[in-house]
């Protein structure tokens, strides 16, 4: 699986970004959310959803893994496709898709284009207690430090170990806020007792 693409920035539309990477150019769809981090770059990053089907395979990009791991939720909702997620993106931040979720705001969500009153009802009902648990949200925001490549590696061991990736993104906040140059193992260690 491709997790992303980095590379230069060929064409660039609110729509599609083609980015070249080794000779090759890859087109892929993105939202306004994305767009707008990068316009006016030359090399970037870009998150990969590779989305296969029998008659068509696509590569969505985002310009941040929330916003993949968001888009990802999404589609996992029967009724809303790829395209529909995308326009979600591309009409609201991710975070305010999770705020009007949790607030069970139906209009907010409505006012999307291609999305109807059963629709809302049915992202409510599927993502509310998903989005409230931590879930399309990229634990890396939660630490904005120089060691996240550490961070990282102990909240995906501690979520192997079986803990939901909420409470383990709590527990190891609070071990970071405690002991902030803490090493892998005492990062794990310290998160173990806090589960």
């Amino acid at each position: 699986m491709i997790e992303y693409i980095k590379g230069e920035l060929v064409d660039l539309s609110p729509t599609d970004a083609t980015v070249e990477c080794c000779g090759i150019g890859y087109h892929i769809l993105i939202s306004l959310q994305t767009f707008s981090q990068l316009e006016n770059q030359k090399n970037i990053k870009v998150y990969i959803h590779h989305y296969l089907r029998e008659d068509e395979e696509l590569y969505y990009g985002f310009g941040t893994k929330e916003e993949r791991e968001l888009f990802r939720l999404l589609i996992g909702v029967s009724g809303i496709g790829a395209a529909t997620a995308r326009m979600m993106l591309s009409s609201m931040s991710s975070e305010e898709i999770r705020n009007a979720i949790i607030a069970e705001d139906i209009n907010r969500i409505k006012s999307i284009k291609g999305i109807g009153l059963k629709s809302a009802q049915r992202l409510i009902l599927e993502l509310k207690d998903k989005i409230v648990k931590g879930e399309g949200n990229d634990s890396s925001a939660i630490f904005s430090r120089q060691n996240n490549a550490i961070i990282e590696e102990a909240v995906t061991a501690l979520v192997l170990l079986g803990f939901t990736k909420a409470n383990v993104n709590k527990a190891v906040a609070a071990v970071i806020k405690e002991n902030p140059e803490a090493n892998l193992e005492s990062i794990i260690k310290l998160s173990l007792k806090k589960l």
